[in-house]
């Protein structure tokens, strides 16, 4: 999975610079081309010479090369790259990428890289545990880089230090998981499909300080808005309020409260999106004159809440779809659960709908688990046991792309 790739491995100055050599050496073996960029300080602790043997490069340390005067370019280099590595990546080297800092080439090479970066932290526990440290790390995720640190739950890392650099064969092992899963994303039939998700539950307002909602968590369209995220797909996430966050840096996550404010979100979006997946579970009616202020208990009789019709999302985008895009609805049933299902599809002119019944184990709001049954209109339905959420998620777009397929053919 290596084979012809393009990596840049740059070397900090740390006495975990030996592991780079390793490093080197595992990466040209699997039929990867180097390209070292080491740090002034990363040279005292290994020396170019042997770099440059392995990597059959000479190493780039400085801008301009001494005796030539020949200048790098760094930016073709960031373009050259599949993936840059910075391994080890001292607490001084992390915290100039998170903050910008390009002071020297390897970190103005990492401003330029358009590729996946990689950073092996290597430096002693106190260092890693800083405040400052923590939060450099933090803003680097936060920009798409992949941090590979050994896992703290294991006996050894614990018994070595968080903040020792992972072995360089667990370095590789992380590249090739990167590129065969890069692979699957870029033969997904969902790369680049703009996904739209609605999740969680609305509140919609009786005065400043009580609604009407539901028990919703917002697992399960996290979970979905994650695995299209993972499979390539621009995912835009219209989400009631929730504790939750995804896990997918590239999601976009649009916050709302109330039903009305949901279906604005969508159909800002709706027109520019592929496909929709309507797994939000919006409060079917909402207080006609929310109170501005709080309604006093004392000396009142009970109030009497009129309420009026909420707007069907699900419904509203089913019957405005264009050609070729899709809608997919849930429905959250108690009782005749299928046929109550078969009509919201029929109803709301949807693509497919997931049917969750109350009466299964494991299933409805607030659990990891969930039960589904999953109704196209022109196949039958297919259950599917009690699964993870995160596996339901895969399931239910296994199914939107299997139609998808259907229908081109």
């Amino acid at each position: 999975m290596l084979k012809g790739r393009h990596f840049i491995l740059g070397i900090t100055g740390g006495i975990a610079a030996y592991k780079s050599v390793t490093l080197l050496r595992l990466l040209v073996k699997a039929g990867a081309e180097v390209q070292v960029v080491i740090t002034p300080s990363g040279k005292e602790f290994i020396t170019p010479v042997t770099l440059s043997a392995l990597s059959g490069k000479p190493v780039i340390c400085d801008f301009f090369t001494a005796n030539t005067g020949e200048w790098h370019s760094h930016v073709d280099l960031g373009l050259w790259a599949d993936a840059m590595i910075v391994a080890p990546a001292t607490a001084c080297t992390i915290a100039k990428m998170a903050n910008g800092v390009a002071d020297n080439m390897l970190v103005t090479t990492y401003l330029s890289a358009k590729a996946p970066v990689f950073v092996a932290p290597a430096m002693d526990l106190d260092m890693m545990a800083h405040p400052s440290t923590t939060a450099n790390i933090e803003r680097l995720r936060s920009y798409g880089n992949i941090i590979i640190e050994p896992a703290s739950g294991e006996l050894a890392s614990h018994l070595i230090g968080k903040g020792r650099m992972e072995e360089p064969d667990n370095i590789v092992k992380v590249l090739e998981e990167y590129f065969t899963a890069k692979k699957a994303v870029d033969n997904s039939p969902l790369n680049g499909k703009r996904v739209l998700i609605t999740a969680g539950p609305t509140y919609e307002r009786i005065d400043p300080v009580r609604f009407i909602g539901n028990f919703s968590t917002g697992k399960m369209g996290y979970a979905l808005a994650d695995e299209a995220a993972a499979r390539g797909a621009e995912v835009t996430l219209v989400s009631g309020p929730v504790s939750i966050e995804p896990k997918r840096p590239e999601v976009k996550v649009v916050k709302v409260e109330s039903a009305r404010q949901m279906l604005e979100a969508c159909e800002e979006v709706f027109d520019s999106t592929d496909v929709a997946i309507m797994c939000a579970a919006v409060a079917d009616y909402a207080p006609a004159a929310p109170k501005e202020q709080k309604i006093k208990r004392e000396h009142q009789e009970v109030p009497v809440i009129e309420l009026v019709k909420n707007p069907d999302i699900a419904a509203t985008l089913g019957h405005r779809k264009r050609e070729g895009q899709m809608v997919v609805g849930f429905a959250l049933e108690t009782d005749n659960e299928v046929a109550n299902a078969n009509e919201k599809l029929i109803r709301k002119n949807l693509d497919m709908i997931v049917l969750n019944s109350m009466r299964d184990p494991g299933a409805g709001f607030g659990t990891d688990t969930n039960t589904v049954t999953i109704i196209t209109p022109d196949c039958d339905s297919v259950s599917y046991p009690s699964k993870p959420k995160s596996e339901v998620a895969a399931d239910i777009l296994d199914n939107v792309v299997s139609l998808m397929e259907r229908r081109l053919t």
